[in-house]
Order: C-alpha cells, then structure tokens, then sequence
C-alpha cells in the first residue's frame, strides 16, 4: 500500500532509518502542532533523529522528534521533545498496532513536509529492523556502485 504525495515541501529527513530498518510500507498522517512549532518547522529547525512512533489507548504518538523552539515566540514555545499526537484513521491505527505486535515491527517518521493544503504531514514507515550483516551488504552495495560509475566516468573520459 505504499502511496506517492504529490507536490510536498520536504522539511526533515530521517536518513538514518533506512540506514537501520527495511521500510515495508509507507503511511501519511497529519501532526497535532502549535503555532510556535509550525513557524519553527517552517524555518527549517526540526530533527526527526531517533524519533519513532507509539500506540497507546488506541491513539498514535511520536516520540523523539525535536522541534526547537520559535526564537520570536515567547511563552508560547512549547517543550521541543515532547510527545506529539498523529492523526490518521482508527482502522489504520488498529491495523498498525496488530502487525506491530504480531510482527516484531516498528513504526518510524521517515520525513516531516507541508503538502498542498499547507498542512504538516509526516511519512511514516513500517520497518523491520537490520542486522549488522544487512548493513555491511548495503554498504558493500554502494562501494560497488560507486567503483563502477567512476570506471565509467573513466572510459568515456579516454574516449
């Protein structure tokens, strides 16, 4: 069930999930924000680094993603790591929670965006995690993609 989003204003990156899980599936979900955080996502001052995602009482929750505080805004910054509350449909939310339990899955933010609605969005990612075998593959993987292109770029230089 994986979706493409069209026409999205990227904000955060978590690059290193896909450097620590495999991503079997991909949701959207809409974040509950403050004003203060949205003008601070806005500028750019958000980390989605060790964040992943709870299920508690049939609500979904992020943990871990730092949003600093607005530097214009005054008592109206909130606390930067405090838990933020995902809003998707209960169905989905049920469904996650069963393949978390029964499969040994996680439920990580892979990227925080605005989509056409100038709403806040973040791709969640289904995930298994990678052993340290798995990451010496992709690493391997990539050296060699690496070697090959610069042989490329080398031949056709000579000719």
């Amino acid at each position: 069930m994986a979706k493409t989003y069209a026409h999205k204003l990227q904000c955060a990156v978590n690059r290193k999930a896909t450097h620590d899980y495999f991503i079997l599936e991909r949701y959207e979900a809409g974040i509950e924000l403050f004003g203060t955080e949205v003008k601070s996502i806005r500028m750019g001052t958000v980390n989605l680094k060790d964040s992943f995602c709870t299920i508690k009482d049939g609500e979904l929750f992020a943990h871990g993603i730092h949003i600093s505080p607005y530097e214009k805004g005054n008592i109206f910054n909130r606390e930067p790591l405090r838990p933020k509350r995902l809003l998707m449909h209960k169905r989905e939310i049920m469904r996650l929670f069963g393949r978390i339990k029964q499969e040994g899955l996680a439920l990580i933010p892979l990227s925080l965006y605005f989509n056409d609605s100038r709403r806040v969005k973040v791709e969640l990612g289904l995930a298994k995690g990678k052993k340290l075998y798995d990451k010496r593959d992709d690493a391997a993987r990539r050296d060699a993609g690496r070697e090959m292109d610069k042989a490329m770029k080398e031949r056709n230089a000579r000719q």
